[in-house]
């Protein structure tokens, strides 16, 4: 092989490692970003108040100190109404083991009413409303999608976070957190 083209590969190589090294930087600037970003959403959660549908404003605040299961559902949304009976199992297994539970309904006062007068839950429930998407999306949900749930530890940090339909194994698993 000649000097010339073992050269150019060298610099082809050389070339190839810088190009790598500079996005590893970028991908890991990114990932700092989102983490801080997340970081803050959660930071701010605690600071928020939502209508409990007997008017009473709730602060997120009375929430923290002891896990939270954050749940964000909708009357509409199939799948939220199916796993509602199980988060409300959950919670009634688990207060005596400091586990709370707070739904917040993406959906109007009224027809959240309704569905609870047919199907009463045992744990907070709070409106809020289309906002409540864009509360899910800082917390994690890039999609916007229902239902998402969020779990909290003692000291107010994310420990998990899941998109879609909570399953009975969710719950075990949830159970078992160190929080």
């Amino acid at each position: 092989m000649s000097a010339s083209r073992t050269s150019r590969r060298g610099l082809l190589a050389a070339a190839g490692l810088a190009l790598a090294g500079v996005g590893a930087g970028l991908v890991w600037r990114t990932i700092k970003r989102q983490s801080q970003a997340l970081q803050e959403a959660e930071n701010h959660f605690w600071g928020q108040q939502f209508a409990r549908l007997d008017g009473v404003v709730l602060a997120t605040s009375t929430f923290k100190g002891r896990p939270l299961v954050l749940n964000f559902w909708a009357t509409w949304c199939p799948p939220c109404v199916e796993e509602l009976p199980l988060i409300d199992n959950f919670f009634q297994q688990n207060k005596t083991k400091g586990w709370q539970v707070l739904g917040l309904a993406v959906d109007q006062a009224a027809p959240v009413t309704r569905f609870l007068a047919q199907s009463p839950l045992s744990f907070s429930v709070a409106l809020a409303g289309f906002p409540g998407i864009e509360i899910s999306r800082s917390l994690g949900n890039s999609s916007g999608a229902l239902p998402f749930t969020v779990v909290f530890d003692s000291t107010g940090q994310v420990v998990h976070r899941k998109m879609g339909k909570l399953t009975a194994d969710d719950l075990r698993l949830w159970e078992r957190l160190p929080v």
